[in-house]
């Protein structure tokens, strides 16, 4: 009885543990004061809190590249140029170099330019945006043009900002510069929006400047609205004073308030999301001025939560590959999927200088050592612990 007694305690003590872990991210409400400029700092290793995989992308005559990753699932990696050339490259999880696609054109079947690529493994479709045309071209793996996505919505004559595959039907993408701005879950099969998540706002705020005189744009860069985690979203309008989670029911459940208002503020701070760990939840403002004369502007302040200490310090990240300390900087980390929560690229002709200076260690070492300094970048998957 009493054996029974503890296999019972046991499964219960399990079944609270992971109903918590998914708790810390929809019931726990964080106010951030987006006013603070300082806070304590800790020194932290990326492996400690999070998995590392290395993939050495393929380096042959036809795959020479830039490594802009477009999206990772479990066997396929897309990769393009950062400049508008029309490539697409195909990658297997290991690396291997598959095959390069390119349907660059004016035709009905063809993109003018590539904004992004979304990838779709369970159907072997990538979704390539071509936002001068205002669509979403589908093709399959192999470069055979399937459908045409047009926008349906009123965008206002721009397009969507971030589209992500949200799941076997639908992509979520966030309409920025729409009059009703709002994120949208739009069908894979011709565009159409099945569900409006609106966030409401009372002012809309847009995180940029302009040279009135020469209709100069200027931004502190890119950053994502859209941003998965565990099984949960979570969106940033920058707006609204509240960050929410889009939970599977598609109920929307506060998870991070500001203050003060955005609506108070101007010149307004925004807050951005960066990456987060089951510990750790990155985070920056950003000031939304910038001097076109001097070209320095947005000014900004980096830090983050801790979710066990309930507390908010600074940071410095460190790669535990590295014998040195090799900063890692969470603000440059692009999100990716439930799985992959980041990637980053690593130059290979970095990688060759510090594998020459013995500052490499573990499986980055190996990998450095077949490298030569032409060679495509290696990439950093940064992934939950299992």
């Amino acid at each position: 009885m009493k054996r029974t007694s503890c296999i019972l305690v046991i499964i219960l003590l399990t079944v609270m543990t992971g109903c918590g872990g998914n708790k810390q991210l929809t019931d726990e409400l964080i106010t951030v004061d987006v006013t603070t400029a300082n806070y304590p700092k800790k020194e932290l290793i990326l492996q400690d809190f999070m998995d590392v995989e290395y993939i050495a992308l393929e380096t042959n005559d036809d795959f020479v590249n830039q490594c802009f990753v477009q999206d990772i699932g479990k066997e396929i990696i897309l990769v393009k140029n950062r400049r508008n050339d029309g490539d697409i490259f195909v990658y297997d999880r290991t690396g291997k170099a598959l095959r390069k696609i390119n349907r660059k054109g004016q035709g009905g079947e063809e993109y003018v330019n590539i904004l992004g690529i979304t990838l779709d493994e369970d159907y072997n479709e990538m979704y390539v945006h071509t936002h001068y045309e205002r669509k979403i071209k589908v093709y399959d793996l192999y470069g055979k043009f399937k459908r045409s996505l047009q926008y349906k919505d009123n965008t206002n004559g721009y397009f969507y900002t971030d589209i992500v595959n949200y799941d076997k039907d639908n992509l979520i993408c966030f309409d920025k510069f729409n009059e009703e701005r709002a994120f949208v879950l739009i069908s894979k099969q011709d565009g159409s929006i099945t569900k409006k998540i609106e966030i409401p706002v009372k002012e809309t705020k847009l995180l940029w400047q302009i040279d009135a005189g020469r209709n100069v744009p200027a931004d502190p860069g890119p950053y994502s609205t859209i941003i998965s985690f565990k099984d949960n979203w979570i969106l940033l309008e920058h707006s609204s004073d509240t960050v929410y989670t889009f939970l599977p029911d598609y109920n929307l459940h506060p998870f991070i308030v500001r203050t003060p208002s955005i609506q108070s503020m101007e010149p307004e701070v925004f807050l951005l999301l960066r990456f987060f760990s089951g510990r750790y939840y990155f985070m920056e403002t950003v000031k939304n001025v910038f001097d076109f004369n001097t070209g320095r502007g947005f000014p900004k302040t980096f830090f983050m939560y801790d979710w066990q200490e309930k507390a908010f310090f600074g940071y410095n990240v460190y790669n535990g590959d590295y014998s040195t300390k090799k900063e890692i900087y969470m603000n440059v980390l692009r999100p990716v999927n439930h799985e992959i929560e980041s990637w980053q690229p690593l130059e290979a002709h970095q990688l060759v200088e510090s594998y020459k200076k013995g500052e490499l260690k573990g499986k980055l070492k190996e990998i450095a050592a077949q490298l030569n300094e032409d060679s495509n970048p290696v990439i950093m998957l940064i992934k939950h612990k299992k």
